[in-house]
């Protein structure tokens, strides 16, 4: 009795079951995360499709985009057979593509109205970043954002905030008030005795100039500290 060992490719498989044609027959929502990735790579290797494939990836990453934005092109080239250096780089571009829009969207709140807002803001920026960077959210005297701008960038515990330099670009962009966030890349959502010190520093160097600082956020993942909802700034 003969057997089919074949296996079979993406093209063989129900019209229903093709991410592409599954996309244009019920819209990009009907899509599962391994169905997207799986357009983005195109193609798998000689043992599994692209959807197999990338249903593979997304396992390793615990199911977690945040996880799998973590990777590196060196990393996913090495960890999955079948990714090279272009299907990284489309990879990685797609999420960074992602948080840019996550960051525009926030942009165009006409206000920072909580630490809520700013957390939104820049969570894109912070909470998939395996070191530390320290940022300034620039803002009017409504509350509207005018800029962001990255002060530092440290190893994984902690970055040396520069408090002339932060004051040098609030009086340059004639910020009225200013918020300050930076991650723990450990996850940790709580304040370090080195982020109280620098969260003082920088408030009385803010008072020293007339400008406000309305709140310190500490992005951790999908969570984070506020000082001012803490009732410590």
């Amino acid at each position: 009795m003969e057997t089919n060992d074949k296996r079979l490719t993406i093209r063989d498989w129900a019209e229903d079951d093709r991410p592409r044609e599954k996309m244009l027959a019920k819209g990009v929502m009907a899509l599962s995360d391994a169905e997207l990735l799986a357009i983005l790579i195109g193609s798998g290797n000689k043992h599994e499709t692209a959807v197999e494939l990338s249903r593979r990836i997304l396992g390793e990453c615990h199911d977690n985009l945040n996880e799998l934005a973590r990777l590196s092109i060196v990393e996913l080239c090495k960890r999955f057979k079948g990714i090279g250096e272009a299907k990284a780089i489309t990879i990685l571009a797609a999420i960074e593509l992602g948080n840019r829009r996550k960051i525009a969207d926030a942009l165009e709140r006409k206000q920072i109205q909580s630490s809520r807002h700013i957390f939104e803001l820049m969570e894109p920026v912070l909470a998939n970043l395996i070191h530390e960077e320290f940022w300034l959210v620039l803002l009017n005297t409504a509350n509207k954002v005018i800029g962001t701008r990255r002060l530092t960038q440290g190893g994984a515990r902690q970055t040396i905030v520069d408090l002339p330099m932060l004051l040098k670009l609030c009086l340059e962009a004639s910020a009225q008030a200013v918020a300050v966030a930076h991650n723990h890349p450990s996850g940790q959502n709580f304040p370090s005795s080195h982020d109280n010190q620098i969260t003082n520093k920088i408030k009385q160097g803010c008072q020293a100039i007339g400008i406000t600082l309305i709140d310190h956020i500490i992005v951790a993942g999908k969570s984070y500290y506020s000082y001012a909802d803490e009732g410590n700034l």
